[in-house]
């Protein structure tokens, strides 16, 4: 049990540093206008962060799972209906 957290902390800081990185270079910007608008709304940045990362983690899941390519449009489309979780369609 105590590996799996480990493994799910290990995943999740991954996640974020490449969130903070979009954020940073603005690619794509809907990552940083998303970032922005969830804090206005109130929530603190790690909530902000995990939200973020569910609309990351739809497309990681997408690219290992089924070999298909990055898809922007379905990035997009699920961090601008945060705080609604994403879809994987």
């Amino acid at each position: 049990m105590k590996s799996t957290m480990k493994s799910n902390e290990i995943v999740r800081e991954q996640i974020f540093e490449i969130i903070k990185n979009q954020i940073k270079m603005k690619n794509p910007p809907e990552v940083k206008i998303t970032y922005e608008r969830l804090r206005k709304l109130g929530f603190d940045d790690f909530v902000t962060k995990q939200y973020l990362g569910q609309c990351l983690g739809v497309e990681l899941f997408h690219m290992l799972k089924y070999k298909e390519e990055w898809n922007l449009e379905r990035y997009v489309k699920n961090l601008q209906n945060l705080p609604k979780e994403p879809f994987e369609d």
